[in-house]
């Protein structure tokens, strides 16, 4: 016997809320033709164009050898491009290319429906108050970490 339930372990439920709502993007995501860390690659490029793999990688939560996958699946198809740095050649600037655009705006189109039922769910007060749960979750299990 453990000294916790599992019914009153809170990383359970937040894991089992980050697994839904990734299935459900993933199947959503499917006709549009891109998966859940392609798709938020391209959303990231669209707002920061020119930045590093490294970077993206960070802000799509995933490490570098996944973004460097990821990147590479959407180069082959043609919805990035990669040119070397101005200034660094051994950095390579990610942009997205037209195709890259439009497979974009309809992956978007999608996941923005499945934040939308999932954000009518709750009344203002209720998502305010949820997402600064959420925050101080994130804030509580950094201070977690071993240094």
């Amino acid at each position: 016997m453990t000294s916790m339930p599992a019914s009153e372990r809170l990383g359970s439920y937040i894991k089992q809320a980050e697994q839904a709502l990734n299935a459900t993007k993933t199947a959503v995501l499917k006709p549009a033709g891109v998966t859940v860390p392609q798709y938020a690659a391209l959303l990231h490029l669209s707002d920061k164009p020119g930045i590093s793999a490294a970077a993206l990688a960070r802000l799509c939560g995933v490490t570098p050898p996944t973004m460097n996958t990821v990147l590479k699946n959407l180069h082959d198809r043609g919805l990035i491009e990669r040119t070397p740095h101005e200034w660094h050649r051994n950095v390579l600037e990610t942009r997205l290319t037209n195709e890259g655009r439009t497979v974009l705006a309809d992956a978007d189109a999608r996941a923005v429906r499945v934040e939308r039922a999932l954000a009518d769910e709750f009344t203002d007060e209720e998502r305010d108050a949820l997402t600064g749960l959420l925050t101080r979750c994130v804030g509580v299990l950094r201070e977690q970490r071993p240094r």
